[in-house]
Order: structure tokens, then sequence, then C-alpha cells
């Protein structure tokens, strides 16, 4: 079976990401103490995304809420979402989140992970009429200042299947950048991108680890799609993964156990399944319908999926944040060749 996000299920997603934006505590912070006065809680210091415990959940929240809104507009949850958007995205609230990037300690908050979906979320908003994009915009340019100040010095990549991955960040920050175009920072993704993985040949594959939620090798593959032209990306492909059409690394085909999604990080693997999908179904779409690679691609994205959708929602540890993936997941191109580079992004305008 092929997965589709249907009606039922943007509903549940929604439902479930309503539950959590405005849900304070439990909350996991990334704040630097300077002094006693910093001593605040989420909603003091975040007064938009205060919620899904922890800063940049609550943005890839709101932009499972909005991507959901603009696929099924007529979803019951919609009448909420447009209401608590209207309530929190204000000026006062925008400002506040944007003068918190300039307290001394902030230099590193949410770098990259959390910076790359902040900016998705407004390539989300851009796509909807209102008034939200523009009202996001002070704390929009201020994060793509943050990439451009940030990737020159940015010697090698960071490679764990966790926030910090860099390719996940850019492969995310160039949908914002070619779409808002922004064309600096399109460019400075693509030449970092090439300078850290154009050499890489043979990759390992040695995952998973214990809590990550992205898988280092396919992540690495879907930003080089991104970043390369169809032939320029399948010579480097070839290069990168060249035992694929015998299922190797054979890791990379095998859906991960989740031994206790009560455990925060253990949950994270649920969320490599998701995100393996997402690449897996995007590396078909880089594919030729036949050759040999295409179907095996096709199938290990269904195996991932089949192994976590069940587990979107259920406990909080896993739902404050999972649909966001799975949506990537559903909703990335498969089954056509792209024709020509950074043809479009995990959602479809």
């Amino acid at each position: 079976m092929t997965h589709k996000l249907d009606a039922g299920t943007a509903s549940r997603f929604a439902s479930a990401a309503l539950g959590h934006v405005t849900r304070e505590y439990p909350n996991k912070m990334d704040h630097v103490l300077s002094g006693p006065e910093d001593i605040q809680g989420p909603r003091a210091l975040h007064p938009i995304f205060f919620g899904s415990f922890d800063w940049h959940s609550c943005v890839h929240g709101w932009w499972t809420m909005f991507t959901l809104l603009r696929l099924h507009p007529d979803m019951p949850e919609a009448p909420r979402i447009k209401a608590l958007a209207d309530e929190l995205f204000t000026p006062e609230n925008v400002a506040a989140e944007t003068a918190y990037l300039d307290r001394p300690g902030s230099r590193g908050f949410e770098r990259p992970y959390g910076w790359a979906w902040l900016l998705m979320l407004a390539a989300e908003l851009a796509r909807h009429p209102g008034r939200h994009a523009t009202l996001l915009q002070p704390l929009t340019l201020a994060f793509a200042r943050r990439f451009t100040d940030f990737l020159p010095l940015a010697d090698y990549p960071v490679r764990v299947g966790t926030h910090f991955n860099t390719a996940f960040a850019l492969r995310l920050t160039l949908d914002y950048a070619e779409g808002a175009g922004d064309l600096d920072l399109a460019a400075l993704c693509r030449e970092r991108a090439m300078r850290w993985h154009a050499p890489d040949r043979g990759c390992q594959a040695w995952e998973p680890s214990q809590d990550e939620f992205l898988s280092p090798a396919l992540m690495e593959a879907v930003l080089m799609r991104r970043v390369l032209a169809p032939v320029a990306f399948a010579e480097w492909f070839d290069a990168f993964l060249p035992r694929l059409e015998r299922r190797e690394p054979e890791t990379l085909f095998v859906p991960v156990g989740v031994s206790d999604r009560s455990d925060g990080k253990i949950a994270h693997l649920d969320g490599l399944n998701l995100s393996r999908a997402w690449c897996w179904r995007e590396i078909a779409g880089s594919l030729a319908t036949d050759d040999p690679r295409f179907p095996i691609a096709l199938r290990a994205a269904e195996d991932h999926l089949d192994a976590a959708l069940p587990h979107v929602t259920g406990d909080y540890m896993g739902e404050h944040w999972l649909a966001s993936f799975a949506l990537l997941a559903l909703l990335a191109p498969e089954g056509s060749v792209q024709t020509t580079a950074c043809a479009g992004g995990p959602v479809p305008a």
C-alpha cells in the first residue's frame, strides 16, 4: 500500500498539533542564563513558540498546522487553527521573539535545526492569504541573516542524526531561500553543500544510533539531490551509495525498533523511520522508473512508513513533533524523475 495524506490523517495530525503548540509544560528550553534576571518561563521568553516541549517543535508544529490548513482547508480543526494564529501572531509577539535573538547568550540558540524550521514555516506562510507571513518577517529575516553569518564560518559539516545535522538544515533552508528569492542565501547553501559533500564516496552508513531521528547518509543524499543537476546528482549518488542495487548498506533498508516511546530520546527513532521514508521517496523521485533501484527505494519508504505512522500520536514524547516528519514523508515527491535541479521542496505549492 502506498501511504497518502487523506482527510482523516490530516485531521488527526492537526488535532495533535493543536494539543501541543500552546502546552507550555513540560518544557525543555534552549536558554542561557547570563544573570538572575534571565530566569523566566517559556511563555515570557517566547510568546508565540512557548509550547510543544521545546521551541523548535512548536515552530514546526505551526508549520504542520498551516500546511494541513492549505491542503485540507475544510478539516474540522481549521477554524481553531486560524483563531489561534490570529491570537498569537501579533507584531508585539513577533518583536519579542526577535528581540530574544539579541541576547548575549543567544548566538547559538536553536542552531541550525530551529533556524531551518523557522524558515520553513515562513515559506509555508507565504503560500497563504492574510497577514501572518508579513507579521513574521522580522523574525524570518533575522534567522536568514543567522545562516548567512554562520555558514561561512562552518568549515565542516555536522553528520550526526540529531538536531545538529547540517544537511537537514540546508535542505530546508533551500526551500525558503528559493521561494523567497533570497539568491545569496540559496547560493551560500549550495556552495557549502558542495564543499562539504561533493567528495564523499562509498558511504558506510554506520547507523542507527540510539537517539537519532535523521539518517546521516540519506539526509546527505537528499541535500545533494536538491543541489545538483540530475546528471551530476546521478554520478555523485552512484559513487556515494554504490551498492544500493544490492540493498546495501543493509541498515538503511531496515526500519528501526523503538523500545520505549515514553523516553523522549528513544522516541526519536520513530522520527528516524519517518525521515528515512521522506528521503527514500525523494531518492526514488530522482531515479528513472526502469532503474532497478527505483522499486527498492519505494519499498524502503513504505516499509518505514508502515513502522512509524501508527505511532505519530499516542505518547507526548513523540506526539509533540512526529506529525511534522510524517508530513515530510507523505508529501514527498515519488515515482517520477526530476528534470531540473532543485525542482520543488517537500511540500507541493
